[in-house]
């Protein structure tokens, strides 16, 4: 049988990220903390932690792990306020699989439908990349991912990608780099230093084969994971960067930019992947009938 207990420690350190500060707000000495999860490794006959330099790093069947684990001590959590003489309504969870080169902007304009419903709603997100969203989507760990590309064809899952919002793509620069560049777009991106995504992305491929019928040839300085990342790159003036046109206003407010062009040939599109045609998800129905 497992060993909630030892299931509680593994939670609290894969939260904390690291032995020495769970074992501290847990009032242990990490030898009896690292014991203890040893032991649970040892009943689920699984490795759940790795060592990665000096920290340590949740392996798959660890993240699996926590993912129950998340479930177990919330649901715990609420039979405590339940029982208490709290609200005994208790909000419907929508458990998010949100793709890592997501704008966090879009995720939250997608998601807002569902946070508008009448009845409330929780939402859990998890942020990865997509194969193993999807991974976890199969085996109703998640009602939705949301993905900047559609289901892969070579991926062997019976789901469905409902395209939620369709927009084109604005560039962006400090003004001191837009002032060097000069106003005529798209010609000021040629030699231009230029921040882009991940050639796994989706946006990657679209924007190159836009500068190539552009005939235009900017010097790529960064390749970024993450567009959070890249935005703060572009905040200091290493590079352009793009970002979706429908979030335009919000990026020259929150990182003091211009916009220096903007095309409706490139094309951001982003999708909420499920296991069905049509949910019955009340939340799930909210964000897609809220597409655009």
């Amino acid at each position: 049988m497992l060993n909630y207990k030892q299931l509680h420690y593994f939670w609290r350190v894969a939260r904390s990220g690291s032995i020495a500060r769970a074992s501290e707000q847990l009032d242990l000495a990490p030898q009896t903390l690292s014991g203890q999860i040893g032991l649970l490794e040892n009943s689920l006959k699984t490795t759940l932690f790795r060592r990665v330099g000096r920290g340590l790093e949740l392996t798959d069947s660890g993240r699996l792990a926590l993912s129950y684990a998340e479930e177990i001590f919330e649901i715990g959590a609420e039979l405590e306020q339940a029982l208490s003489g709290g609200t005994t309504k208790l909000p419907t969870s929508l458990r998010v699989g949100v793709a890592d080169v997501m704008s966090k902007s879009i995720v939250y304009k997608l998601l807002a439908p569902a946070m508008s419903l009448a009845e409330p709603v929780k939402i859990i997100c998890k942020e990865d990349k997509l194969e193993r969203l999807l991974a976890d989507l199969v085996i109703h760990r998640l009602d939705i991912v949301l993905s900047d590309r559609p289901m892969p064809p070579d991926i062997s899952i019976k789901g469905y990608s409902h395209k939620l919002i369709e927009c084109g793509v604005s560039f962006f620069a400090t003004p001191a780099l837009a002032a060097r560049h000069g106003e005529d777009f798209p010609a000021n991106l040629n030699h231009a230093p230029l921040l882009v995504p991940n050639i796994d992305t989706a946006m990657r491929g679209r924007l190159t084969r836009w500068l190539d019928t552009q005939r235009l040839r900017p010097r790529v300085v960064g390749e970024f994971d993450d567009s959070a990342l890249m935005k703060a790159f572009g905040q200091a003036g290493i590079g352009i960067f793009t970002a979706p046109s429908m979030i335009a206003d919000e990026v020259i407010h929150q990182h003091g930019v211009v916009s220096i062009g903007q095309t409706n040939e490139i094309l951001e599109r982003f999708y909420a992947i499920s296991l069905e045609r049509r949910s019955s998800h009340p939340a799930v129905i909210a964000i897609n009938s809220a597409a655009i």
